[in-house]
Protein backbone atom coordinates (compact mmCIF):
# COMPACT_ATOMS: atom_id res chain seq x y z
CA UNK A 1 0.00 0.00 0.00
CA UNK A 2 1.00 3.26 -0.90
CA UNK A 3 2.13 5.74 2.05
CA UNK A 4 0.19 9.15 2.68
CA UNK A 5 4.00 10.57 2.74
CA UNK A 6 4.70 9.29 -0.74
CA UNK A 7 0.82 10.13 -2.31
CA UNK A 8 1.55 13.45 -0.88
CA UNK A 9 5.15 13.89 -2.52
CA UNK A 10 3.98 12.89 -5.97
CA UNK A 11 0.69 15.20 -6.07
CA UNK A 12 3.21 17.99 -5.19
CA UNK A 13 5.60 16.78 -8.21
CA UNK A 14 2.68 16.56 -10.32
CA UNK A 15 1.52 19.82 -9.20
CA UNK A 16 5.31 21.11 -9.80
CA UNK A 17 5.32 19.95 -13.21
CA UNK A 18 1.37 20.72 -14.59
CA UNK A 19 1.10 23.89 -12.71
CA UNK A 20 4.31 25.21 -12.22
CA UNK A 21 4.83 25.15 -15.54
CA UNK A 22 1.77 26.82 -16.96
CA UNK A 23 2.44 29.63 -15.03
CA UNK A 24 6.49 29.94 -16.06
CA UNK A 25 5.03 29.40 -19.86
CA UNK A 26 2.79 33.01 -19.35
CA UNK A 27 5.47 34.54 -17.46
CA UNK A 28 8.68 34.13 -19.85
CA UNK A 29 7.30 34.51 -23.05
CA UNK A 30 5.87 37.40 -24.29
CA UNK A 31 4.65 36.12 -27.83
CA UNK A 32 1.56 34.58 -25.85
CA UNK A 33 -0.13 38.09 -26.92
CA UNK A 34 -1.77 38.17 -30.33
CA UNK A 35 0.22 40.97 -31.69
CA UNK A 36 3.50 38.96 -31.48
CA UNK A 37 1.99 35.23 -31.82
CA UNK A 38 -0.33 35.52 -34.52
CA UNK A 39 2.75 37.02 -37.20
CA UNK A 40 5.35 34.88 -35.39
CA UNK A 41 4.01 31.62 -34.54
CA UNK A 42 1.13 31.31 -37.77
CA UNK A 43 1.75 33.37 -40.39
CA UNK A 44 5.65 33.27 -40.53
CA UNK A 45 5.61 29.13 -40.88
CA UNK A 46 2.63 30.02 -43.64
CA UNK A 47 4.75 31.70 -45.69
CA UNK A 48 7.37 29.10 -45.43
CA UNK A 49 5.36 26.83 -46.42
CA UNK A 50 4.56 28.58 -49.70
CA UNK A 51 7.92 29.90 -50.15
CA UNK A 52 9.57 26.55 -49.95
CA UNK A 53 6.87 24.47 -52.17
CA UNK A 54 6.93 26.90 -55.11
CA UNK A 55 10.43 26.87 -55.24
CA UNK A 56 10.22 23.42 -55.08
CA UNK A 57 7.56 24.22 -58.27
CA UNK A 58 9.92 25.87 -60.16
CA UNK A 59 13.37 23.70 -59.72
CA UNK A 60 10.91 20.33 -60.05
CA UNK A 61 12.81 18.92 -57.07
CA UNK A 62 9.94 16.85 -55.71
CA UNK A 63 6.43 16.98 -55.30
CA UNK A 64 4.17 19.51 -53.17
CA UNK A 65 3.80 16.79 -50.55
CA UNK A 66 7.86 16.72 -49.94
CA UNK A 67 7.97 20.44 -48.89
CA UNK A 68 4.45 20.68 -47.31
CA UNK A 69 5.46 17.70 -44.83
CA UNK A 70 9.08 18.60 -44.15
CA UNK A 71 8.16 22.32 -43.36
CA UNK A 72 4.81 21.76 -41.79
CA UNK A 73 6.61 19.20 -39.22
CA UNK A 74 9.81 21.44 -38.98
CA UNK A 75 7.91 24.33 -38.20
CA UNK A 76 6.93 23.21 -35.03
CA UNK A 77 10.90 23.44 -34.12
CA UNK A 78 10.77 27.18 -33.88
CA UNK A 79 8.58 26.19 -30.32
CA UNK A 80 10.83 23.88 -29.27
CA UNK A 81 14.19 25.54 -30.27
CA UNK A 82 13.45 29.58 -28.85
CA UNK A 83 11.16 28.47 -25.78
CA UNK A 84 13.55 25.75 -25.03
CA UNK A 85 15.92 28.41 -24.36
CA UNK A 86 13.98 31.08 -23.08
CA UNK A 87 13.01 28.83 -20.38
CA UNK A 88 16.44 29.22 -18.54
CA UNK A 89 17.91 32.19 -20.68
CA UNK A 90 14.71 34.38 -19.44
CA UNK A 91 14.87 33.04 -16.11
CA UNK A 92 19.19 34.80 -15.57
CA UNK A 93 18.35 38.22 -17.62
CA UNK A 94 14.94 38.66 -15.41
CA UNK A 95 17.23 37.68 -12.64
CA UNK A 96 14.98 35.29 -11.16
CA UNK A 97 17.27 31.82 -11.78
CA UNK A 98 19.01 31.57 -7.99
CA UNK A 99 15.24 31.60 -6.38
CA UNK A 100 13.73 29.19 -9.18
CA UNK A 101 16.91 26.70 -7.85
CA UNK A 102 16.59 27.29 -4.18
CA UNK A 103 13.79 26.13 -4.55
CA UNK A 104 13.09 22.12 -3.18
CA UNK A 105 11.53 21.65 -6.43
CA UNK A 106 12.10 18.25 -8.26
CA UNK A 107 14.54 19.43 -10.77
CA UNK A 108 12.84 16.75 -13.89
CA UNK A 109 9.26 17.97 -12.97
CA UNK A 110 10.52 21.26 -12.83
CA UNK A 111 12.03 21.06 -16.07
CA UNK A 112 9.96 18.51 -18.19
CA UNK A 113 6.62 20.85 -16.90
CA UNK A 114 7.90 23.95 -18.83
CA UNK A 115 8.20 21.89 -21.98
CA UNK A 116 4.47 20.57 -21.43
CA UNK A 117 3.27 23.60 -23.17
CA UNK A 118 5.49 24.64 -25.51
CA UNK A 119 5.25 20.65 -27.07
CA UNK A 120 1.26 22.12 -27.07
CA UNK A 121 2.50 25.13 -29.14
CA UNK A 122 4.55 23.31 -31.36
CA UNK A 123 1.52 20.53 -32.14
CA UNK A 124 -0.59 23.80 -32.74
CA UNK A 125 1.60 25.53 -34.92
CA UNK A 126 2.16 22.06 -37.02
CA UNK A 127 -1.41 21.58 -37.29
CA UNK A 128 -1.86 24.60 -38.34
CA UNK A 129 0.75 24.71 -41.27
CA UNK A 130 -1.10 21.24 -42.49
CA UNK A 131 -4.39 23.05 -42.54
CA UNK A 132 -3.06 26.06 -44.50
CA UNK A 133 -1.44 23.72 -46.92
CA UNK A 134 -4.79 21.29 -47.04
CA UNK A 135 -6.68 25.12 -47.84
CA UNK A 136 -3.80 26.39 -50.07
CA UNK A 137 -2.29 23.79 -51.68
CA UNK A 138 -4.60 20.86 -51.79
CA UNK A 139 -2.55 18.81 -50.14
CA UNK A 140 -4.80 15.58 -48.73
CA UNK A 141 -2.96 12.60 -47.54
CA UNK A 142 -5.73 9.57 -46.94
CA UNK A 143 -7.80 9.92 -44.44
CA UNK A 144 -6.35 6.50 -42.86
CA UNK A 145 -3.00 8.27 -42.33
CA UNK A 146 -4.17 11.58 -40.03
CA UNK A 147 -4.14 9.87 -36.95
CA UNK A 148 -0.36 8.14 -37.92
CA UNK A 149 0.98 11.45 -39.19
CA UNK A 150 -0.36 12.84 -35.84
CA UNK A 151 1.38 10.64 -33.91
CA UNK A 152 4.57 11.43 -35.61
CA UNK A 153 4.52 15.31 -35.02
CA UNK A 154 4.03 14.63 -31.55
CA UNK A 155 6.95 12.24 -31.32
CA UNK A 156 9.52 14.85 -32.75
CA UNK A 157 8.25 17.98 -31.49
CA UNK A 158 8.88 16.25 -28.26
CA UNK A 159 12.24 15.60 -29.60
CA UNK A 160 13.05 18.93 -30.94
CA UNK A 161 11.50 20.13 -27.17
CA UNK A 162 14.53 18.51 -25.82
CA UNK A 163 16.80 19.23 -27.91
CA UNK A 164 15.93 22.90 -27.10
CA UNK A 165 16.04 22.31 -23.19
CA UNK A 166 19.36 21.06 -24.34
CA UNK A 167 20.55 24.49 -25.95
CA UNK A 168 18.76 25.97 -22.80
CA UNK A 169 21.09 24.64 -20.12
CA UNK A 170 23.81 26.14 -22.00
CA UNK A 171 22.06 29.80 -21.02
CA UNK A 172 23.49 29.54 -17.55
CA UNK A 173 26.79 29.27 -18.92
CA UNK A 174 26.75 31.47 -21.94
CA UNK A 175 26.09 34.86 -22.18
CA UNK A 176 24.64 35.16 -25.65
CA UNK A 177 22.51 31.95 -25.81
CA UNK A 178 19.90 33.14 -28.42
CA UNK A 179 22.73 33.72 -31.16
CA UNK A 180 22.80 29.58 -30.59
CA UNK A 181 19.32 29.25 -30.62
CA UNK A 182 19.07 31.10 -34.19
CA UNK A 183 22.20 29.14 -35.51
CA UNK A 184 20.92 25.93 -34.60
CA UNK A 185 16.96 26.44 -35.68
CA UNK A 186 18.21 27.32 -39.19
CA UNK A 187 20.67 25.06 -39.72
CA UNK A 188 17.86 22.31 -38.80
CA UNK A 189 16.66 23.45 -42.65
CA UNK A 190 19.60 22.02 -44.12
CA UNK A 191 20.64 19.13 -42.13
CA UNK A 192 17.36 17.58 -41.30
CA UNK A 193 16.45 17.14 -44.84
CA UNK A 194 13.48 19.58 -45.03
CA UNK A 195 13.63 20.89 -48.37
CA UNK A 196 15.92 18.35 -49.65
CA UNK A 197 16.62 14.54 -50.08
CA UNK A 198 19.55 13.12 -47.99
CA UNK A 199 20.46 12.08 -52.00
CA UNK A 200 21.69 15.95 -52.66
CA UNK A 201 23.21 16.47 -49.32
CA UNK A 202 26.72 15.55 -48.27
CA UNK A 203 28.01 12.12 -46.15
CA UNK A 204 29.15 14.29 -43.59
CA UNK A 205 25.49 16.38 -43.71
CA UNK A 206 23.77 13.26 -43.64
CA UNK A 207 25.44 11.71 -40.38
CA UNK A 208 25.04 14.98 -38.56
CA UNK A 209 21.48 15.16 -39.61
CA UNK A 210 21.09 11.88 -37.77
CA UNK A 211 21.79 13.23 -34.71
CA UNK A 212 19.25 15.95 -34.85
CA UNK A 213 15.65 15.74 -33.80
CA UNK A 214 13.51 15.92 -36.34
CA UNK A 215 15.46 14.14 -39.43
CA UNK A 216 13.70 10.70 -38.58
CA UNK A 217 10.48 12.13 -38.08
CA UNK A 218 9.86 14.01 -41.34
CA UNK A 219 10.96 10.92 -42.82
CA UNK A 220 8.85 8.94 -40.98
CA UNK A 221 5.62 11.65 -41.54
CA UNK A 222 6.45 11.77 -45.29
CA UNK A 223 6.14 7.73 -45.58
CA UNK A 224 2.93 8.31 -43.55
CA UNK A 225 1.62 10.84 -45.70
CA UNK A 226 2.75 9.06 -49.14
CA UNK A 227 0.36 5.91 -47.88
CA UNK A 228 3.13 3.69 -45.76
CA UNK A 229 1.53 2.52 -42.84
CA UNK A 230 2.32 3.08 -39.03
CA UNK A 231 4.10 -0.32 -38.88
CA UNK A 232 6.56 0.35 -41.94
CA UNK A 233 7.84 3.51 -40.30
CA UNK A 234 7.81 2.38 -36.69
CA UNK A 235 11.86 1.87 -36.82
CA UNK A 236 11.80 5.95 -37.92
CA UNK A 237 9.48 6.64 -34.66
CA UNK A 238 11.53 4.99 -32.49
CA UNK A 239 14.90 6.36 -33.55
CA UNK A 240 13.30 9.50 -32.86
CA UNK A 241 11.96 8.61 -29.59
CA UNK A 242 15.65 7.34 -28.55
CA UNK A 243 17.02 10.96 -29.88
CA UNK A 244 14.12 12.65 -28.12
CA UNK A 245 15.37 10.80 -24.61
CA UNK A 246 18.91 11.34 -25.26
CA UNK A 247 18.76 15.03 -25.11
CA UNK A 248 16.41 15.29 -22.47
CA UNK A 249 18.88 13.14 -20.25
CA UNK A 250 21.70 15.50 -21.37
CA UNK A 251 19.41 18.67 -20.52
CA UNK A 252 18.71 16.91 -17.22
CA UNK A 253 22.68 16.84 -16.58
CA UNK A 254 23.88 19.83 -18.02
CA UNK A 255 21.21 21.82 -15.49
CA UNK A 256 22.69 19.98 -12.62
CA UNK A 257 26.28 20.54 -13.51
CA UNK A 258 25.84 23.97 -14.56
CA UNK A 259 23.74 24.81 -11.28
CA UNK A 260 26.42 23.12 -9.09
CA UNK A 261 28.97 25.05 -10.41
CA UNK A 262 27.19 28.16 -10.49
CA UNK A 263 26.44 27.77 -6.64
CA UNK A 264 29.96 26.79 -6.19
CA UNK A 265 30.99 30.49 -8.39
CA UNK A 266 28.32 32.40 -7.02
CA UNK A 267 28.03 32.96 -10.82
CA UNK A 268 24.09 31.68 -11.77
CA UNK A 269 23.29 35.03 -12.89
CA UNK A 270 26.34 36.96 -14.09
CA UNK A 271 26.38 38.35 -17.10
Amino acid sequence: MTSAPAMTGARATLRVCLVGGLISYRALFNWISPALYIPTMLLGPVFQILFFVYLGRFVQLRDDSFFVVGNAVQISGMSGVYAGVMAIANERQFQTLSALLASPANRPALFIGRALPVIANGLIVSAWGFGVSALLLHFRPAASSLAPLALVVLVSVVSCTAWGLTLGSLGMRFRDVFMIANLAYYLMWVFCGVNLPESALPTAMVWIGRALPMTHGIQAAREIAAGGSLGGAAGLIGVELGIAAAYLVAALLLFRLFELEGKRRATLEQA
